[in-house]
């Protein structure tokens, strides 16, 4: 399923393989929860190894302190002050991170860090 997923993405012209494991992975995760939930403990591992297997090939996550410094030479580099400067800081910080910290962890920590 993951190889068929990444074709698809190639056929697509996306070439954004990071996306498509961190999806892949994220599917596995959730697929497990639901077999938890639903009592099927067996099943749930299953899903659970393949998202591990999945996590072998993904980057190293970034630290909370490398997102931090990340954040904040982003908002001093254009010169961010308030929530409503989060996408210009935002569309300084992704690049950046390429593909080590998923967007809505950056997102919590750009708007954290311009709310305070």
């Amino acid at each position: 399923m993951l190889v068929n997923a990444l074709q698809q993405d190639a056929k697509l012209g996306d070439g954004d393989e990071i996306a498509v494991l961190r999806r892949e992975r994220k599917k596995r995760l959730e697929a497990a929860e639901a077999f938890s939930k639903g009592g099927s403990e067996d099943r749930a591992a299953v899903e659970r190894s393949e998202a591990e297997l999945i996590d072998a090939y993904l980057p190293t996550e970034l630290s909370e302190a490398e997102l931090s410094r990340l954040v904040e030479g982003a908002i001093e580099e254009s010169n961010a002050f308030e929530a409503r400067d989060m996408g210009r800081v935002m569309s300084l910080v992704m690049p950046r991170v390429a593909g080590r910290a998923d967007g809505k962890r950056v997102s919590a920590a750009v708007r954290e860090r311009l709310a305070g």
